[in-house]
């Protein structure tokens, strides 16, 4: 592998150099325990040598004869392959076949791999408004524990993960930085191509929601947007993924856009297993994931995100992940990031283009070039490519006059500047995201994707403890008028807190016919959310007694995304003396969700990750 790239940097801002100390800080004791563990996991030598026979028998017993006397031999490398792998998902779908090449790849290269094991991986778009969306968060949480199970074998120099979607990289991330001494890189698959754009699919749906669209009209729609194996190809939740991978430098430069059809997609998954070896314990230029991520590392993902405009659920998920390597991180951190960091693409639904749109014009690598050249992002952190730091991820990949993958300088300017930018003429001066907060609580609203004229709303509450119930007040009329909508009990606690988009047509269609609309919740709505201005993960949540619970219809609601606020505009003293709402019926049994009863009674709020796995 070559590569070919031009960069230069600034000093570090000082906002992005004190948000980072202060993360460091706040993390050193918890930091300096998981280094611990995990050099003391490290220093027992190749994994396989401390197996008895019987275990490397056991271990060994399925693999061909060549593959089983190197095994045996214990000092060739073995990687460990942890897959996400399903067809119900598009964008896992080309997973099929990854195993079996990456075998043979690192057969070439004087190694073995084997699927450690498999990790469940549930489509969010299959259950958007059913039951079983109120497992899709807690999936992110079993997925990293799947992911411990395969690893725990304790067989393995390395580490290959195939994911993509919404809970499946981060439930893969924390279960890698469980066995944090392992090198470890993620493969990707890429996204499927451009079908119908989402500016007409989300048309149709509002059309739908208004009785202007058949079923028949809706599912063509819908099946002519996601409609072939790949990513979906809007920028949601899976693809801010992609984008937060190659900022942590997680992933081969440029790997994350590349289509599953095109041959250099291939190249890229053999120069993956390549590289993983080039950095096992082994190999003298040892790179363990547990090191690589750390406080700067996670700084630049969060930094990536909000550039980008990316998904809410990271408000919640790298919360989780960073958590996970002992880093401690909160919506403060992410507001005080993204007003120094500038908004360098428009990808719906923070625009009309897809991400094979922002991968023509420049994609991942283009952006953080840019970050980089602004001092805008940590240049010095180790990552899985290159002896530049985050430096060596500013290539492009191409295939050579050999079909091997090459890296070549980008452009050095964006060849779609209506969807992406250079540093010095962004989109706007500030990211993606914006911390809220009053007498409401604290909640995260995605300001990118909201036009700025609807950046403060003032209107009374109409309040709703389910979906269903705000689509069947507009059904019947009842919200012809400037409102906001509070939706409650829809936490982590509540009911696993699923995401809220099957009223994303309802009040987009509101705000289309001239009402202005905005909506609070603490539940979640995701990368998809939308052009309503949408203050989410409202904590603490009604069910532990949370005071968005005090609002009743009526009352007057100010959301305020340039002053950071959420209030009810409510007499104080009332407002102290009032009873938080209690709920008028639970539905947590069906489709699994009663399997997932201990999992409600100990998540930690939003803030905290949501997680089930870090509740000391």
């Amino acid at each position: 592998m070559t590569t070919s790239s031009s960069f230069s940097a600034a000093a570090l801002h000082p906002v992005i150099d004190k948000v980072t100390r202060r993360i460091t800080e706040r993390s050193q004791t918890l930091r300096q325990a998981y280094l611990a563990r995990i050099d003391q996991m490290q220093q027992r030598g190749p994994r396989r040598a401390s197996l008895s026979c019987a275990n490397q028998a056991h271990a060994n017993a399925a693999m061909d004869s060549k593959a089983k006397i190197w095994l045996n031999q214990a000092q060739k490398p073995n990687i460990g392959i942890v897959t996400a792998y399903n067809d119900m998902l598009s964008a896992h779908q080309p997973y099929e076949s990854y195993p079996q090449q990456i075998r043979d790849t690192a057969l070439r290269f004087g190694a073995t791999a084997q699927v450690a094991g498999a990790v469940p991986a549930m489509c969010d778009g299959v259950t958007q408004g059913r039951p079983g969306m109120e497992l899709s968060l807690f999936s992110r949480d079993v997925i990293a524990q799947a992911t411990a199970v395969a690893l725990s074998h304790d067989a393995f120099d390395a580490t290959l993960c195939l994911g993509i979607c919404d809970k499946i990289v981060p439930g893969l991330l924390i279960g890698a930085l469980a066995f944090g001494h392992l090198p470890t890189i993620f493969i990707p698959a890429g996204p499927m191509g451009s079908g119908l754009s989402n500016k007409e699919k989300a048309a149709v749906r509002e059309r739908y929601a208004q009785g202007k669209a058949t079923k028949e009209e809706l599912l063509a729609a819908e099946s002519a947007a996601y409609h072939s194996a790949g990513t979906c190809t809007f920028y949601g939740t899976a693809n801010s993924n992609q984008m937060l991978l190659e900022a942590m430098g997680l992933h081969l430069p440029g790997a994350a856009f590349v289509h599953p059809s095109d041959p250099l997609r291939s190249a890229l998954t053999e120069a993956a297993v390549e590289r993983v070896l080039q950095i096992t314990e082994q190999s003298g230029n040892y790179k363990p994931i547990g090191r690589l991520v750390n406080e700067k590392t996670i700084v630049n993902a969060v930094i990536a995100l909000l550039a980008t405009g990316g998904s809410t659920n990271h408000t919640i998920h790298w919360i989780a992940v960073a958590r996970a390597a002992g880093i401690l991180i909160d919506w403060q951190d992410f507001d005080e990031l993204s007003s120094v960091v500038p908004l360098l693409t428009r990808v719906y639904p923070n625009g009309t283009a897809d991400v094979n749109a922002f991968q023509d014009a420049g994609g991942p690598t283009f952006v953080m070039r840019e970050l980089l050249s602004a001092g805008l992002m940590h240049g010095d952190v180790m990552t899985v490519y290159g002896d530049q730091g985050l430096h060596s991820h500013t290539g492009r990949p191409v295939l050579n006059a050999s079909a091997q993958v090459q890296w070549e300088a980008l452009p050095a300017a964006s060849t779609d500047t209506s969807v992406v930018r250079n540093v010095s003429e962004p989109f706007a001066a500030t990211g993606g995201l914006r911390l809220l907060q009053g007498n409401l609580g604290r909640a995260i609203v995605k300001a990118s994707a909201v036009p700025e004229e609807a950046w403060i709303i003032r209107a009374p509450a109409k309040v709703f403890e389910s979906q269903d119930a705000l689509v069947r007040a507009y059904k019947a009329g009842e919200l012809n008028q400037d409102f906001v909508a509070v939706v409650i009990f829809q936490g982590p606690q509540a009911n696993g807190m699923p995401e809220l988009h099957q009223f994303t047509p309802v009040l987009g269609s509101l705000m289309s016919a001239g009402y202005k609309v905005a909506l609070v919740t603490d539940g979640r709505m995701s990368g998809a959310s939308g052009k309503v201005p949408a203050a989410l993960h409202v904590s603490p949540e009604v069910a532990q007694g949370g005071p968005l619970g005090k609002v009743r219809d009526g009352d007057l609601i100010e959301l305020n995304v340039h002053t950071g606020e959420l209030r009810a505009l409510v007499d104080e003293q009332e407002w102290n003396q009032r009873p938080v709402r209690e709920r008028s019926k639970e539905d947590t049994f069906g489709f699994g969700r009663d399997l997932f009863a201990a999992q409600r009674r100990v998540v930690t709020a939003p803030e905290h990750g949501a997680s089930t796995l870090f509740i000391d």
